[in-house]
């Protein structure tokens, strides 16, 4: 075998949230409730008939563009067609903006603990890493302003952020961005910015406006329930644009997520259902957890972080044999904290059912 590059030998491996399909074959379990990585509980059943007549033409390839979607959203934001970018889920495009940007000798700055693609991608890409701690569960974007220096060339930003579901306001966002320079790409992953509704929640198109140096990042994985098809897009400047699509695979979104995505768009109806039901389900879990006198960080999304207050990786462990998938964070540097996705009324409830039994088990 060939060398490999030095980097990969320490390089950690992102683990996802553990499959159905895997812990039914591992314990022969009939029924498992996954609520580890925060998609939503409800199948777009309503697409079926897209899938079905899309099948006619899968021995083609997709188109590259992703031309009718791209219509669709660049009506809906407003924004130019060429100011759109689209990837095999929204996790491409950290990768397309690394590939584009960094060279050897570059940083970047993310907060810590966040989302860990943004770490291990941007080692892969050879850049040197700056954690900056967030503040009670939160980014500290005054902070981060200050760790900026002359080799910063990407600063991520979670909002809202993931594992806590927390998020940064229109002002601290704004305050950031006029401490830095526009030298330096400011990457503002929303990947769950459809479940936010906070009056002082960021306008990030309202930014992109006036400055040249951001690419703002959603996707169809979690409120839209697409999680399976792998789509996601960036709005940014044409510039920014262009010069992603040339390093981007010429068919990197299929046919069915394509299609699916812009049926998505216009069911609005489901969108507003599922944010409603989120709603009511958070507010369950909250009851349930305070009774417990569980620590929590309330949360603009569709999971909750819970602070355990010691290692979680029993509690993990227990509910796995019960069927009950939850996100040990031990890969976040967080072995203490537990994240929980908001799932059915029937899964949530029975979560709550094994961690009580498990905590009286410990007493």
């Amino acid at each position: 075998m060939p060398s490999v590059k030095t980097f990969l030998k320490d390089l950690k491996v992102y683990k996802p949230g553990k499959p159905i399909e895997e812990l039914k074959r591992e314990l022969k379990l009939e029924e498992v409730y996954k609520l580890a990585s925060n998609e939503i509980p409800f199948p777009p059943l309503y697409l079926k008939k897209v899938v079905v007549e899309e099948l006619s033409s899968v021995n083609r390839y997709p188109e590259a563009s992703c031309f009718y979607l791209r219509n669709m959203l660049a009506k809906r934001l407003k924004v130019k067609r060429d100011q759109l970018i689209f990837g095999n889920g929204s996790d491409e495009l950290i990768v397309l903006a690394l590939r584009t940007f960094i060279e050897r000798g570059d940083s970047v700055l993310v907060g810590y603990p966040t989302f860990l693609i943004y770490e291990i991608q941007s080692k892969i890409h050879q850049a040197k890493v700056i954690r900056v701690p967030l503040t009670n569960y939160r980014y500290d974007l005054p902070k981060m302003a200050k760790a900026v220096d002359k080799h910063t060339k990407i600063v991520f930003i979670a909002n809202p952020d993931n594992p806590h579901g927390s998020y940064v306001t229109h002002k601290e966002l704004r305050d950031f961005l006029n401490k830095i320079s526009q030298d330096i790409l400011v990457f503002l992953d929303e990947a769950y910015y459809e479940f936010v509704d906070k009056k002082d929640y960021p306008d990030s198109l309202y930014f992109l406006k006036n400055r040249g140096n951001i690419i703002i990042t959603r996707t169809f994985s979690k409120a839209y329930g697409l999680a399976g098809l792998r789509i996601g897009y960036g709005v940014t400047t044409q510039k920014i644009a262009s010069l992603l699509n040339k390093v981007r695979e010429p068919f990197n979104v299929n046919r069915f997520a394509q299609k699916c995505a812009c049926y998505a768009l216009l069911n609005k109806k489901f969108l507003k259902n599922i944010k409603e039901y989120i709603k009511k389900e958070k507010l369950y879990l909250y009851r349930e957890l305070k009774k417990l006198n569980l620590e929590f960080v309330e949360s603009v999304t569709n999971f909750i972080l819970v602070n355990f207050k010691k290692d979680t990786k029993a509690l993990y462990n227990y509910l796995l044999k019960r069927g009950v998938i939850i996100r040990e964070l031990s890969s976040w540097g967080m072995k203490n904290f537990f994240r929980v996705t908001v799932g059915l009324h029937k899964e949530n409830s029975k979560f709550i059912h094994y961690l009580k039994e498990f905590l009286k088990r410990k007493e």
